[in-house]
């Protein structure tokens, strides 16, 4: 194990890196040669950030190229880093424990985006003209079915309701006989 959870997976060529970091089943962080038979370090990255994946691996770069229209070309082809060789265990599991972040970081904000959008539909649903009887006051949801207010808000909105009557209902009521006055609280 190299750093942090990651098990490695040896790839004798670059296609075989591709056709694993594409697949369905792609590993999070990919540490890829420069030179490997057949396709390169920066093609593969190429290959990956043109795939439809759920998520995008990270991925790392190791070269011997020192020059800086190299490292930029290999950040262009879509490494997200790079580790010049000779390199030190210590400096790559670092560069690993960043990637793991950023995936980490990554997942988390997929996550969120899918509750977002979840919760958007039900506010857009709440937003829309809601159909209501002028007579009895019932709702009619998108199935053509009929429902109490209080059954429709619930089911839509997670809320619980209770009944009352206001002041001004109570003093009608009251005058009309219907019901009696609103008592107060006698003091104690």
């Amino acid at each position: 194990m190299i750093a942090d959870g990651f098990e490695p997976v040896a790839c004798g060529s670059g296609e075989e890196a591709r056709r694993i970091l594409c697949g369905e089943s792609a590993p999070p962080l990919g540490v890829l040669d420069w030179m490997m038979p057949g396709l390169t370090g920066p093609e593969v990255c190429r290959h990956v950030r043109k795939a439809n994946l759920s998520l995008q691996p990270y991925l790392i770069i190791l070269t011997v190229k020192t020059d800086i229209r190299d490292i930029t070309a290999a950040l262009d082809a879509g490494a997200n880093d790079h580790v010049r060789k000779p390199f030190s265990m210590m400096e790559l599991k670092a560069r690993i424990r960043v990637g793991k972040r950023v995936v980490e970081l990554q997942v988390a904000l997929r996550e969120r985006i899918v509750l977002a959008e979840a919760t958007l539909g039900e506010v857009g649903q709440l937003r829309g003209l809601l159909p209501i009887c002028a007579y009895c006051r019932k709702v009619r949801d998108d199935k053509e079915y009929w429902h109490s207010i209080e059954v429709y808000m619930a089911e839509h909105m997670n809320t619980k309701f209770t009944h009352g009557i206001c002041p001004e209902c109570a003093a009608r009521l009251a005058s009309e006989g219907s019901v009696p006055p609103r008592r107060q609280a006698e003091p104690k």
